[in-house]
């Protein structure tokens, strides 16, 4: 979670809400990002995705079947679906976001019994400094 946290700050100094993600296969970080949506003109570039899309070229398969993916924050539905259309093995995250979180908070999408891939979930590492990132962030925004 250190390393996503520093992501999420590198993407926090760069005007981007700052979230961020890894990608671990044995112990090893394959694949990091921050959110980018601002700077690329992108709505699909959070963290997640990104840190998804740079794990499976590092990996050269789109599937990153024994992967865990470490997110600062609850992802939305876009990232939860995109975790599972990749075969995560596991979802550690830090805090919960109630407004758009799809991991638990309005919806769970990658424990629902009705698709064919369900992933492990571990939330609240790190949480107080999860949220406390977001919390700067945002107090100095306004």
């Amino acid at each position: 979670m250190d390393a996503a946290l520093r992501e999420g700050e590198r993407g926090g100094a760069a005007g981007e809400v700052p979230v961020g993600a890894v990608v671990v296969r044995d112990g090893e970080a394959i694949a990091a990002a921050a959110n980018a949506p601002i700077a690329s003109h992108d709505p699909t570039a959070h963290a997640e995705v990104l840190a998804l899309r740079r794990a499976g070229a590092a990996l050269g398969n789109y599937r990153l079947a024994g992967c865990d993916l470490y997110v600062t924050v609850e992802p939305c539905a876009m990232c939860a679906g995109a975790a599972v259309q990749a075969r995560i093995r596991r979802l550690v995250f830090g805090c919960a976001d109630p407004k758009a979180g799809a991991v638990g908070s309005l919806v769970d999408v990658v424990r629902d019994a009705r698709l064919n891939h369900r992933i492990e979930v571990v939330a609240g590492v790190e949480e107080a400094r999860c949220r406390a990132l977001l919390q700067r962030f945002f107090a100095a925004r306004r």
